[in-house]
């Protein structure tokens, strides 16, 4: 009783974070859009004259070759990445507009998967699921909760629904790659966004391990209402588990089509030497 009352006590300023902005989802509102996007870095030409939108609901992949552009739309996205022209757009928010705090509080309510997982490997596994929690506690809690874990049956129900609810107090370092990408999802559930963003999240698996990642993905957005954008190399993984498909080639968009009308042709294009 007496860690449960600390612990409220700790959180009391969290609520806070969130007083000034309000995230209410509507089907098929536009969440994203990129207005003529550039982005270099240096002389590269990262993006060229990008415009795209994204709308609550949807399962979007990004596909294209190394270089293509997929990581650099994932940071611009979710505001880790300024633009160096046009405008990027997110849950009704100019980016490049808002102040730090309100860039934070907007990042609050998007989810990132990435492709090196950003877990602490030294850490058990509750201790990195609730890392999901971060944006919303307060220092103080976050600190407690090192110590005394805070919000287990979150944690452990998080767990249950990736697969691994064995894996809760184990050091996460003991975990297979498959099993810790699974951690790095149940983090993004704890944090509850309504919108999940993966930069490339089964590049460094087998392809049983990719396909059962995907798939859990595709259940655990469908489940929820969630949106996701994910950003592949593996054009069958982008076909199957997403219902629509983005090419870019060269940081230039080649095409963006439902899943079921991407042509082979279409295909062939966007890898072509």
């Amino acid at each position: 009783m007496e860690t449960t009352n600390k612990s409220k006590r700790l959180g009391d300023k969290s609520a806070k974070l969130n007083e000034n902005l309000n995230v209410n989802v509507n089907a098929n509102e536009i969440l994203f859009e990129l207005k003529q996007v550039n982005q270099q870095f240096g002389r590269l030409q990262a993006l060229a004259d990008l415009d795209l939108q994204i709308r609550a609901g949807e399962r979007v992949a990004l596909v294209g070759s190394s270089g293509a552009g997929k990581s650099t739309v994932i940071r611009l996205l979710n505001g880790t990445l300024r633009p160096t022209e046009g405008e990027v757009w997110a849950l009704g928010r100019c980016l490049s507009r808002l102040s730090s705090r309100q860039l934070r509080q907007v990042q609050q309510h998007i989810g990132t998967i990435y492709q090196q997982f950003h877990l602490i490997d030294s850490l058990a596994v509750i201790h990195n699921v609730n890392a999901g929690h971060l944006s919303h506690w307060s220092f103080a809690k976050a600190l407690f909760s090192l110590i005394y874990p805070l919000e287990t049956e979150t944690a452990a129900t998080a767990l249950r629904r990736v697969g691994i609810p064995e894996k809760l107090y184990e050091r996460t370092d003991r975990l297979s790659g498959g099993q810790q990408q699974r951690v790095a999802l149940a983090r993004v559930l704890v944090q509850n966004p309504p919108v999940i963003l993966a930069d490339e999240p089964v590049s460094s698996l087998d392809p049983e391990r990719s396909r059962e990642i995907m798939a859990l993905l595709r259940d655990l957005v469908t489940e929820t209402g969630k949106t996701l954008v994910v950003s592949l190399h593996s054009i069958d993984l982008a076909l199957h588990y997403c219902n629509r498909v983005i090419g870019l080639r060269e940081g230039r968009m080649q095409f963006d089509a439902p899943a079921d009308t991407v042509t082979k042709a279409m295909i062939e294009a966007l890898y072509r030497l």
